[in-house]
């Protein structure tokens, strides 16, 4: 079942979101070369608290960390751990925050330094792009499965794979709700839900360069990396269909 958010809700929501976005604003000037996952998680913990917010992700069951850091060929959900960062990295920080009920999720990948080669900047741009472009058919009387079509059409378009077990989802109370947001089309359009005022949605682009297979990395059962072993991102808002227009709240 979808829960619909108020306008009062959605300000709330819009908070949260403001907090999210400073703290990941300076987080990313704080990951370097030589840094551990786990000090930039309690770095994260840090700013989200100056914020006057929580964790999100704390609130998972049997998750203790308020951000999951993948790098390279680690898809999502990877802990934060003494895995020391490196120039040349593609590292995927994906954090949420808890404010006064309501949660808010966002997720992105950069690269480490400034030996960045011209085909992984490429992979990188067309997943932001991508995003964007869902997000602009999040629209009042669409419907979901033109928010998967485009993300579909933008990933293979451009040579890559798509996770397609890994989805985007609906935000508020709880960190995960419906509807799923996959990010290819499953089935009809006309057979997904309309994007009615109220809906709050975590619309997530998950891609690699080699293969949509995943697995869970050995020796830690949270991680999922490319079975392949080729590199992945993920780019990730959280936004909200009002009567007006919609609103990207991270």
């Amino acid at each position: 079942m979808i829960n619909y958010k108020t306008k009062q809700e959605i300000e709330i929501m819009k908070q949260g979101g403001e907090k999210l976005k400073k703290a990941v604003s300076q987080l990313l000037l704080f990951v370097t070369d030589g840094i551990t996952t786990e000090e930039i998680d309690c770095e994260a913990e840090r700013l989200i608290k100056k914020e006057g917010a929580e964790s999100s992700f704390k609130r998972v069951e049997g998750y203790y960390w308020t951000t999951c850091i993948s790098i390279n060929e680690q898809v999502v959900h990877t802990p934060p751990s003494k895995r020391i960062v490196k120039t040349g990295d593609a590292i995927t920080i994906d954090i949420g925050a808890y404010y006064r009920g309501f949660h808010t999720d966002y997720s992105t990948t950069f690269v480490v330094g400034e030996k960045t080669d011209e085909k992984t900047k490429k992979f990188l741009k067309i997943g932001e792009e991508t995003l964007y472009k869902a997000i602009d058919k999040a629209k009042l009387g669409n419907r979901i499965g033109e928010i998967s079509k485009t993300i579909q059409q933008e990933i293979y378009g451009n040579g890559y794979f798509i996770m397609k077990q890994l989805t985007g989802h609906g935000v508020g109370r709880d960190l995960h709700e419906d509807p799923f947001i996959p990010g290819y089309l499953e089935r009809s359009i006309n057979k997904t839900p309309i994007i009615k005022e109220g809906l709050v949605i975590a619309i997530e682009v998950i891609y690699s360069k080699g293969t949509e297979v995943i697995k869970t990395e050995p020796g830690n059962k949270w991680s999922i990396v490319t079975e392949d072993g080729s590199l992945s991102a993920c780019f990730e808002h959280t936004v909200a269909i009002t009567d007006k227009t919609t609103v990207i709240l991270t």
